[in-house]
């Protein structure tokens, strides 16, 4: 079992008509079960045309209903972006994966909004995507580099996802699911929903996750984790420092006061039970140690 996705996922592309959307429709159908599960694209000025035999309708709802697509992913240009998730959210699917980056944060906030009460899951935006190896990828993530196995991980980062991979391959070790879930300061699911579904997954073992700077969400990830947690976790936090007096991170997060550092976030996670690293080439090796 794996969390989010599986090689039973139907998937549309949101932008697919788009140079965007079709180099990595594409990448993403040649991927493992890829051609069996990605079935649609949306773009309302050009219904009825393909993509290399995907037929695109004119709404999600079209496609959903025409294909019984349940999970989206979006391509859509920032100024549309928002609009392409709400259209995603109205037609109740199961899971909208978002890349798009630079989003205007007014847009997101307004969109989070809308989603409260509502059945669907958003990952991202300015994410990765997420990648069940060797089963499916929905995004962005180079596929050569995953193995299937049973360490999960969850990142802000999308470098340092790619990062993380490549070190637990290092030592041996596939992966359960990985999940990009993007920093932006307004985005769909937090580390604490996905480190949620990995303890439920009777196929994930133990779960490397990715932090950035800025916010408490790691913070709060770590508090549910030594509460709740029944799998080790191991911790890395990504910071550069900025101008004096603050420090900014890939998701341009503003630090003041002492809160939301890396050193902080490491110090609360050490705290409750996570094995941490302050050096990011040593997170492999950690987790390896970890397990024994």
């Amino acid at each position: 079992m794996s969390i989010l996705i599986n090689q039973n996922s139907r998937v549309m592309t949101q932008g697919i008509t788009g140079k965007t959307g079709q180099f990595h429709t594409r990448m993403c159908r040649e991927y493992a079960n890829g051609n069996h599960c990605f079935v649609a694209g949306v773009n309302p000025r050009k219904p009825g045309e393909d993509f290399e035999g995907i037929p695109v309708f004119a709404t999600v709802k079209e496609a959903k209903e025409a294909t019984s697509a349940n999970v989206s992913v979006i391509y859509v240009p920032p100024p549309h972006a928002a609009a392409a998730i709400d259209e995603a959210v109205d037609a109740e699917l199961d899971l909208v994966i978002c890349i798009t980056e630079g989003i205007p944060v007014r847009d997101m906030i307004r969109t989070r909004y809308k989603m409260l009460g509502k059945k669907t899951r958003l990952i991202g935006p300015n994410c990765p995507g997420i990648i069940t190896p060797d089963e499916i990828k929905i995004g962005i993530m180079p596929g050569y580099i995953h193995k299937k196995g049973r360490i999960g991980v969850v990142s802000r980062s999308g470098t340092l996802t790619y990062e993380a991979v490549a070190q637990l391959m290092e030592q041996g070790l596939g992966q359960s699911t990985c999940v990009g879930i993007g920093g932006d300061p307004v985005n769909g699911l937090k580390h604490i929903d996905v480190m949620q579904l990995f303890n439920e997954d009777d196929e994930t073992d133990a779960v490397l996750m990715v932090g950035e700077i800025g916010g408490s969400d790691e913070e709060d990830c770590a508090r549910w984790i030594k509460a709740h947690m029944r799998k080790p976790v191991v911790g890395f936090i990504a910071g550069v420092t900025a101008p004096p007096g603050k420090r900014m991170g890939h998701a341009g997060a503003i630090i003041s006061g002492g809160k939301g550092t890396a050193q902080e976030k490491l110090a609360v996670m050490e705290e409750c039970g996570i094995k941490v690293t302050r050096n990011p080439a040593e997170m492999g090796k950690l987790l390896k140690s970890t397990l024994g």
